[in-house]
């Protein structure tokens, strides 16, 4: 799978909640395109993700 242009191993099935909670993401403030399509955060626990999936997190930040 790529994420953000590199190259990540899945080592098991997962959600895409499960994932990114995995990788630690805030899941609050993100956004993810998936395979060319932006994904809804109430749909996360309902996309399984493949090895053929390529994924880009966006994450907001604050400032002044």
């Amino acid at each position: 799978m790529l994420l953000n242009g590199e190259r990540v191993r899945l080592d098991k099935e997962q959600s895409l909640y499960d994932f990114l909670r995995g990788l630690d993401y805030n899941i609050d403030r993100i956004a993810v395109e998936l395979n060319y399509e932006i994904i809804p955060r109430e749909k996360f626990r309902e996309v399984v993700l493949t090895e053929a999936d390529v994924m880009e997190v966006v994450t907001f930040m604050g400032g002044g």
